[in-house]
């Protein structure tokens, strides 16, 4: 056995190795690729946007080569928002550009990703250019994006998922109860729902209210949206989208959802048509790291700068990689605030929350910040609890319609172990204190009513706070804020009814928002921060975690997504703004 294990780690070993040993070949060579010439067009080259199965975020890197998000271990390749845009706005101004190859029937993102991304997209239609969409399965939010195409095509033994919005929560009160683990919950709001799962074994009605609320909305308005693009009244297709009306793909040319059902080769044929070629002639292509090299218009110089603060991720204490740090974002806003050449910082929220005290530590570097010089919040897919928390210092906030926003509201969460290590596992403790708290809030027995009223007191102190930051940024009093609080989530549709946000629209409105206030004009240039990484140092940092959430999904199954609901709960410490679930709306 011993002889099968050392063969066994030789054999790990070389692999890691190799793969090693190519990635950093790799990075030689795109670092020598990246200093040679930039790339020129052709005449009648077609954009190719390949966004199947990809997560949509708000960044990567511009210089990227084409297999560094290509995941070692199953993981999902992302892509990121601001360089689909960039490749776009060069596709609509250059004349060689004539049209769109779209293929985002299986594109991972959040509704407001979309609706920014496919804006970009209708832009670049108005110029008089194609855009042609081409899909094997089209998911609810896939179809959405392709929608703004002139044509849409899906193979002949493809699929669309045309049968509106759903939110499913995983409950845990069982799987407590079977371990004799008491969740202890301190919280303020009725909405504020993040803690449901561990309570209950389905929705409260507070939250099933809130749930159907802002999906119906979000609905609704991305069908208008389809209905537009489609030329398809809104009663018509909401009737579609409702009763689930495309259940074959003839349904769906018959109902004009899809232009036709052809395979990729007749595809490429129309856009030969399109461009004038012949059916033997190749069409010349470029994909997004492609264009994003193109020269563009030059644009003179300026020593002016707007600061984009991309904040995504939940927000924690400290200095960690791929969340929203307290240290590390107090240093990048502090860093625009004494930068004499940013003359106005834009903040990019996409964010659940997380650390009422991060959320605070980052809210006092941008109330400083905002006293100097035009503080602007863009909200993207998510900016609620937590990411409310933070856009609140803003002097304007800005939402898309199907942003999730709100979700005012503050709980803490604490569990008592004693009758797991007392009758499952056999284990007793005991104690020795000078104090009579000096054991506050032990896992090892149950919580005192003394200390849950001194707990609880903490949680109500929080929750004040946190009203107080929002009646002060809003400029509304504190009643006005607990009329739209109690945790409850909003669209950006219903966020602007209700005051929490000022103007509709995306992150390059924002922009335009943060020069006007600090009278720029068009004599400004836009700049980035956090700094990315280079994508080598990032596969490095990241290989080990890859490796063991391959390990994990491998152990555990289709119960994957399970386990890390319940992993994510150790980050649960101290007082939390975080809105009720992680959305997974399909």
């Amino acid at each position: 056995m011993r002889f099968l294990g050392n063969v066994l780690a030789v054999i790990v070993g070389l692999l890691i190795f190799s793969v090693l040993s190519f990635f950093f070949l790799a990075g030689i060579i795109a670092v020598i690729s990246s200093s040679e010439e930039e790339i020129s067009l052709k005449e009648n080259t077609v954009l190719v946007m390949n966004l199947e199965g990809r997560v949509l975020v708000e960044r990567s890197s511009e210089d990227d080569p084409d297999f560094s998000s290509i995941s070692l271990f199953g993981g999902v390749p992302t892509i990121g928002l601001t360089s689909l845009k960039n490749a776009i706005k060069t596709a609509k101004t250059n004349e060689n550009i004539k049209g769109i190859f779209l293929k985002g029937g299986t594109i991972i993102a959040g509704q407001a990703g979309i609706k920014e991304l496919r804006d970009e997209l209708k832009s670049f239609k108005e110029s008089g250019k194609f855009i042609i969409s081409y899909g094997e399965i089209y998911s609810e939010n896939g179809y959405y994006l392709s929608s703004i195409s002139d044509e849409i095509y899906i193979n002949p033994s493809g699929l669309v998922e045309f049968n509106g919005l759903a939110s499913e929560i995983v409950f845990f009160k069982g799987l407590f109860e079977k371990l004799e683990i008491e969740p202890q919950v301190f919280r303020v709001g009725d909405f504020k729902s993040a803690v449901e799962p561990f309570l209950l074994d389905k929705m409260s009605e507070e939250n099933r209210l809130q749930t159907q609320s802002f999906l119906n909305d979000m609905n609704e308005f991305y069908l208008r949206e389809i209905a537009e693009s489609r030329g398809l009244d809104f009663e018509t297709i909401t009737n579609i989208n409702s009763n689930m009306l495309v259940r074959k793909l003839k349904d769906a040319t018959e109902l004009n959802i899809v232009d036709g059902i052809w395979y990729e080769d007749q595809v490429i044929d129309l856009m030969k048509q399109k461009l004038g070629l012949e059916k033997e002639d190749k069409i010349n292509t470029i994909n997004i790291s492609g264009i994003n090299k193109v020269p563009t218009s030059k644009k003179k110089y300026s020593g002016n700068r707007i600061a984009v603060i991309v904040a995504e991720g939940e927000i924690m204490g400290g200095e960690t990689d791929g969340l929203i740090s307290s240290e590390k974002f107090k240093k990048e806003i502090k860093k625009a605030r004494e930068n004499d050449n940013v003359k106005a910082i834009v903040l990019r929220v996409n964010s659940p929350g997380g650390s009422a005290l991060a959320s605070e530590v980052i809210w006092r570097e941008l109330e400083l910040a905002r006293k100097e010089k035009p503080v602007i919040a863009s909200m993207g897919e998510v900016a609620a609890s937590g990411g409310y928390y933070i856009a609140a210092a803003s002097d304007t906030i800005v939402a898309q319609p199907n942003t999730i926003t709100g979700s005012i509201g503050i709980f803490a969460l604490w569990f008592n172990a004693q009758g797991l290590l007392n009758h499952k596992l056999g284990i007793t403790t005991d104690v020795v204190k000078t104090g009579q708290f000096s054991d506050f809030l032990s896992p090892t027995r149950k919580v005192s009513e003394l200390e849950r009223s001194i707990f609880q007191g903490q949680v109500e102190e929080g929750y004040d706070i946190f009203l107080e930051r929002v009646a002060e940024g809003r400029d509304m009093t504190k009643e006005e804020v607990m009329g739209v609080a109690s945790g409850r989530v909003w669209t950006g549709n219903q966020a602007l009814e209700n005051g929490l946000v000022d103007v509709l629209g995306g992150l390059e409105d924002a922009i335009k928002i943060a020069a006007e206030k600090a009278d720029l004009g068009d004599d400004y240039r836009v700049v980035y921060y956090p700094e990315i990484k280079p994508w080598f140092e990032r596969f490095l940092s990241q290989f080990s975690n890859e490796v063991q959430a391959y390990y994990q999904k491998q152990k555990f199954g289709n119960l994957y997504p399970v386990y890390k609901q319940i992993e994510s709960i150790k980050k649960y410490e101290g007082l939390m703004l975080r809105s009720p679930y992680d959305y997974l709306i399909q």
